[in-house]
């Protein structure tokens, strides 16, 4: 009998756009021979699934399960692509886990640290990864923007503590009069904001997951982007941005890359797919850590498919992967 899926899209934040983008590559490519799936759009006013006729049902939250013709549909396991909160930073997780229902993916607590930016990079460099040098403000005041002048080189990067895509991000070249508006900006979209030097280099981003016992490093893309960083326009609009994968890099360069991806992996006690940013210091000869992202973009164009890709694999066995990683953390 085939194992019952949850696909979970949606999402509570503005990143729900690229959840429904994402979400149209995942279903194009589970493999139906093998699994029964439903997707769940998870969104604020509530949690459905859309019959084929358009008819949409809701999810009984109690024990997240289907009510079809009388028939109770329970899942043998969920895969999450919701980018931004719930899906992205723990709440979700947390709730399957009081359900035992497993998941794709980071658990909880993996989930939560990795969307706060400042823990994951406290959290880095107390076990020997290098990160850049950063401040955190929030709207208490307990740090103020005079601080960000008086402990940080400029030019810096300022974005929301907690959140993806880029969105809310700036770069400051100066402590002008650019620095405010870029704080206001950032505080529009999170209580806390992140202050970071800019460290020169180039861009790396890395896909790792887990295949069995194995943690696999995917082929890594070198972001060169024609605006002046990697932004939510140079994300997702056309033109902006030169991703070439794989990497055209010295074997040695790849090395400390791959090293240095495994190692957050191990670190952070992820699972399922993850993507890290890396930035390469060719002054220093090493790699700073930037981000780590538990719920990497899925869409056709987005990093992580071009790797898989690059790599040789199709998605659908990518998602079989994931899918079958997450049937195994169930327990009798």
């Amino acid at each position: 009998m085939k194992p019952t899926i949850a696909f979970v899209t949606g999402g509570y934040s503005g990143e729900a756009v690229i959840s429904y983008k994402s979400a149209v590559n995942i279903e194009k490519n589970i493999d139906t021979s093998l699994y029964n799936y439903y997707k769940i759009d998870v969104r604020p006013d509530g949690w459905f699934h859309e019959l084929r006729d358009g008819t949409k049902l809701l999810v009984d939250k109690s024990d997240f399960t289907l009510n079809i013709d009388g028939k109770k549909i329970r899942f043998d396991a969920v895969l999450i692509g919701i980018h931004g909160t719930p899906g992205e930073d723990g709440k979700l997780q947390g709730y399957f886990d009081l359900l035992k229902i497993p998941y794709s993916g980071c658990d909880g607590t993996t989930s939560a640290l990795t969307f706060n930016k400042r823990y994951t990079v406290a959290v880095a460099a107390f076990n020997g990864i290098r990160v850049a040098r950063s401040v955190l403000l929030s709207r208490n005041g307990l740090t103020s923007p005079d601080e960000v002048i008086s402990r940080l080189r400029f030019p810096v990067f300022i974005k929301p503590n907690n959140g993806g895509s880029s969105i809310g991000m700036s770069k400051v070249n100066s402590a002008s009069e650019e620095l405010g508006p870029a704080i206001e900006k950032a505080f529009r979209e999170d209580r806390q904001v992140l202050v970071e030097e800019f460290i020169t280099g180039r861009e790396f981003t890395i896909g790792v997951f887990r295949s069995g016992k194995e943690i696999i490093t995917l082929p890594f893309t070198e972001i060169k982007t024609k605006k002046e960083f990697f932004d939510f326009e140079a994300k997702y609009t056309p033109g902006f941005t030169d991703e070439i994968t794989p990497a055209v890099v010295d074997e040695a360069i790849a090395d400390k890359v791959r090293a240095a991806a495994r190692k957050v992996y191990q670190v952070f006690n992820c699972s399922g797919v993850i993507r890290i940013d890396f930035i390469y210091n060719e002054m220093e000869g090493d790699v700073f850590m930037l981000e780590i992202n538990t719920i990497p973009g899925q869409t056709n164009e987005s990093i992580v498919p071009q790797q898989v890709r690059a790599m040789g694999w199709t998605l659908k066995q990518f998602y079989t992967a994931l899918i079958d990683e997450a049937l195994s953390k169930k327990t009798a």
